[in-house]
């Protein structure tokens, strides 16, 4: 039923404790289905704590840490919201370093609610125009974006959205801007 037009493509989730479960595993099943291959990874080794808003779910096994990690090995980022995942993400110098690579190489970044934090601390923002979580607008707005009140919205090798509700619109968005990077660049 799903063409697997992301088969071969390797996907790094980067989140730290306490994301929005659903950010992740939505948007990781949605890849998977579609072919890709995901790894979660995170500043630390073991298991990150998942939230259904402000109350704990599920833990998620880390498959690399960031210092395991290696951006050229992999062909997109996704990333999760959450407050306190991302305000824990964007003052990790590794995870800045991470998107960075992957933003210079011009493969694609997929992100969520507050997730656009880490983007904004690297210094990746000015001149994009993206949507988040409506309580970071002035920070990404301050970063020198445009920020936009939209359900999903595709800038260059970019995909955003502000929040769970906003999954049925920015996941197949994210399949697709992957799939046309895939087209674009095949592995193997």
């Amino acid at each position: 039923m799903h063409e697997k037009k992301l088969q071969g493509m390797r996907v790094a989730i980067l989140v730290t404790d306490d994301f929005e479960q659903a950010e992740l595993a939505e948007p990781k099943k949605a890849l998977e289905q579609a072919g890709a291959t995901t790894s979660i990874v995170s500043p630390k080794a073991g298991q990150v704590q998942g939230m259904n808003h402000d109350v704990k779910a599920d833990t998620f096994k880390v498959d690399l840490t960031l210092d395991q990690a290696n951006p050229n090995n992999f062909d997109a980022v996704m990333l999760p919201g959450g407050a306190l995942n991302a305000d824990a993400l964007r003052v990790v110098p590794k995870a800045k370093e991470f998107v960075k690579s992957i933003n210079e190489a011009d493969k694609p970044i997929a992100v969520i609610c507050h997730a656009p934090w880490l983007l904004v601390s690297a210094g990746l923002t000015k001149g994009r125009t993206m949507t988040s979580y409506h309580t970071i607008q002035d920070d990404v707005r301050n970063s020198g974006a445009h920020w936009v009140d939209q359900e999903m919205v595709r800038d260059r090798n970019w995909v955003s959205s502000r929040s769970p509700k906003d999954l049925p619109a920015f996941n197949p968005a994210m399949v697709a801007l992957f799939a046309e990077h895939h087209s674009r660049h095949p592995v193997g």
